[in-house]
């Protein structure tokens, strides 16, 4: 079908569709504090939008607006949102966020297998209330409402990790759910997608994505006696290679297949037993569970908006209605309207994020000896002081080590990326974090420092956030003469430490 045809089709049902009451309602109610941004069939308008009256629906109907789309993030005024904001005037702006998995796989009955595994994976993890609605076209949009997350976490507003912490639920729900996925599916599904373009290759055992392939050649230049050895893309092999010597071109001596995961910074040539023998099937491939709705600003298909390519409507459906649900149940003169965001208890995702971010922790400790790190600590190592002395810790450690009501979590990552950093002993370093918290009211968990410490151990060392604005968040900032030349915790040791042996020195001159 052109896009003539279906643009004439779609434009002879809005009007009539959208004129429906409890169409409008359900699309404006769910808007309330969202970006909105309309579409003219092809082309979007202009950002940012949102509904301030029940009747601005219909208006932009009037000029054209085939379909309505709108945030994920909860804004308290979305009017107010400019391109190229800082993040932290963003964070105050945003009020909340729902989490939504986009499930848009070109398989129907795939995707409505894949949307049920979600759903039972979400309710395996107390999320009973979701949203599930029908995209328009082949796919599905699962949503957990911002009133099931818990508000703070780790005394940090919730609301502020976006979309950090989405992505690593998203991360979590995507490998549980694979599992239940793959039960559903039929004995004899890869033989289905033999001819698909699927994903298929050797799984990195470490984060379960598909490797990359490549084959590391070694080339011989018979005349010069010399050679090099190169690594080419499966498509690259049969390409002749030049001696840069004399210009004849390299014999082909060997070439070995090799598997990479960039993700883990890790290939089968140095860690062979990292990677899966078997060619196998990308089951989130062909899920097509997508993680870029979990992006600043990203919108989607509201409740009840029309498809522009198939003309059927995006409704919202139960567990139930989802298992025998056909496209012909999402014809616009004939659906039913109902709520898509789920009155849910508060804090019911409590349990899910818990999850999600003890799986995140376990998966990056699980390859930490294997990642890269870059920046400006890619090469800084421990100091290794011989002494160290409370008394040359600067004035917002100093508090911190006396014991804290709030902000603990964040002095605690504060105090283990000190300690490392100055080499200091890992005995020494636990004994000196322990008591550390019996001093805090309350004490942290001991299995929370146990975690904290595991997941250090597993990283190269890393300096102490800089001054002023950090400890000042937790209450500890208090600069003495000393601190004014002095940007991080870290350099006013080593410089303490410094002057400390020159005073000695002088002294023991003097004696």
């Amino acid at each position: 079908m052109t896009d003539s045809v279906r643009e004439k089709r779609i434009k002879g049902i809005v009007f009539l569709y959208y004129s429906k009451p409890d169409v409008q309602t359900a699309i404006f109610d769910f808007c309330k504090n969202r970006e909105i941004a309309p579409r003219y069939f092809e082309g979007f308008g202009k950002r940012p939008d949102t509904f301030q009256y029940i009747g601005d629906l219909f208006e932009l109907v009037k000029r054209g607006t085939t379909s309505f789309h709108c945030s994920e993030e909860i804004w308290e005024d979305p009017l107010r949102i400019e391109t190229g904001m800082p993040e932290e005037e963003i964070n105050q702006l945003r009020i909340g966020w729902d989490l939504l998995l986009d499930i848009d796989c070109k398989y129907f009955d795939y995707s409505k297998m894949a949307a049920l595994a979600i759903v039972e994976t979400l309710e395996k993890f107390g999320v009973e209330n979701v949203g599930i609605k029908f995209s328009g076209s082949k796919g599905f949009h699962i949503l957990v409402p911002w009133k099931a997350f818990p508000k703070t976490i780790n005394e940090i507003k919730t609301s502020d990790l976006f979309p950090d912490l989405p992505r690593k639920i998203i991360g979590f729900l995507r490998d549980y759910s694979e599992k239940v996925f793959k039960e559903s599916l039929p004995e004899d599904y890869e033989k289905q997608f033999e001819k698909a373009k699927v994903k298929r290759g050797i799984k990195c055992k470490n984060c379960n994505e598909l490797a990359d392939v490549y084959d590391e050649i070694e080339l011989y230049c018979p005349f010069c006696k010399s050679g090099e050895t190169k690594k080419v893309s499966k498509e690259s092999l049969k390409e002749k290679y030049g001696c840069p010597n004399c210009k004849r071109n390299f014999i082909l001596k060997n070439k070995k297949e090799i598997f990479e995961c960039k993700k883990c910074n890790i290939n089968s040539k140095t860690k062979p037993r990292n990677f899966s023998s078997s060619i196998e099937v990308d089951l989130f491939d062909l899920m097509g569970l997508d993680l870029i709705l979990v992006s600043p600003r990203h919108l989607f298909r509201t409740p009840y908006s029309l498809h522009e390519k198939t003309g059927l409507a995006s409704i919202v459906l139960t567990k139930e209605e989802l298992k025998n649900f056909e496209l012909k149940d999402a014809n616009a003169m004939k659906i039913r309207v109902r709520n898509f965001l789920p009155d849910c208890d508060e804090g019911e995702a409590k349990e899910l994020v818990t999850e999600a971010l003890d799986w995140s922790k376990e998966n990056e400790i699980m390859k930490g000896e294997n990642k890269k790190i870059t920046g400006k600590y890619a090469e800084f190592k421990p100091i290794n002081l011989k002494e160290i002395k409370d008394e040359q810790f600067p004035p917002c450690v100093k508090k911190i080590l006396q014991g804290l009501e709030d902000g603990r979590q964040r002095a605690l990552f504060v105090l283990i990326n000190l300690f490392r950093s100055l080499g200091m002993e890992k005995s020494e370093m636990e004994k000196k974090i322990f008591d550390w918290n019996k001093k805090n009211k309350p004490s942290l968990k001991q299995g929370y420092i146990q975690a904290q410490l595991k997941w250090s151990y597993a990283r190269k060392p890393i300096m102490p956030p800089n001054c002023k604005q950090f400890y000042q968040g937790i209450g500890v900032c208090a600069p003495d003469q000393f601190c004014s030349r002095i940007k991080n915790p870290l350099n006013y040791v080593v410089k303490k430490n410094l002057l400390n042996k020159k005073t000695k020195n002088k002294d023991n001159k003097n004696y």
